[in-house]
């Protein structure tokens, strides 16, 4: 079994892999730190069995990553492993093809269970995510005005909930100012707001940071 841990914090990386070594003996686990590293991983070869994948990595969003993952390797599970609470990630990762979420404070068991359902090719959501699921499928086709952002849009609204400038943010996502501004825009418009500070009370409001 070959496991690529994609993490940009070794201890982290240090930590997942001696409680592999415990329960998945004889596993290969092999690391990447970047989005970038992973992605040619993963491109280099195709025996791979599964990637567990951080969302916050140095050079690229994790969900950028998965999808050129998904790209590369469609049959390829992606297991994400996220300091972000599942309310702010979890159903749009799983959209994009991974095949579960958990956060970092999820206890090792956990991790170990998750690994073993998606690698026998089924999906991983915890019994609270579950019932988030249910819940917005018994409310008549509701879906928060947030779950109709793009990716990007999604990424623009939490960073500027953040406190980030414009200017901060076309750093972080590698895009121009001029984007960044453009998809500020479509994020109000879609939120039906008229500023940052709307936007900040909406983010909090929605649990969607921290």
């Amino acid at each position: 079994m070959k496991i690529l841990m994609v993490d940009d914090h070794r201890v982290v990386r240090h930590g997942v892999k001696l409680i592999l070594a415990g329960e998945f003996p004889g596993a290969a686990v092999e690391e990447a730190g970047t989005a970038a590293e992973a992605i040619a991983r993963v491109g280099e070869r195709d025996q791979w069995d599964l990637v567990l994948l951080d969302l916050s990595l140095p050079d690229r969003s994790g969900l950028d990553a998965l999808r050129d993952i998904k790209q590369l390797r469609p049959a390829l599970p992606v297991l994400v492993l996220s300091m972000h609470p599942e309310a702010e990630f979890a159903v749009r990762v799983l959209r994009a093809g991974a095949a579960g979420y958990l956060t970092k404070q999820s206890a090792a068991e956990e991790l170990v269970v998750a690994m073993r359902k998606v690698l026998a090719g089924g999906r991983y959501i915890t019994a609270a995510l579950a019932e988030q699921l249910a819940a917005d499928l018994g409310a008549a086709g509701f879906r928060p005005a947030h779950e109709l952002l793009s990716n990007r849009e999604y990424q623009t609204m939490q960073l500027l909930a953040a406190g980030r400038t414009v200017n901060e943010i076309a750093a972080a996502l590698a895009l121009s100012p001029k984007t960044v501004s453009t998809y500020r825009t479509r994020v109000l418009a879609k939120l039906n707001i008229k500023s940052t500070v709307d936007l900040v009370r909406y983010a909090l409001q929605h649990q969607l940071v921290e």
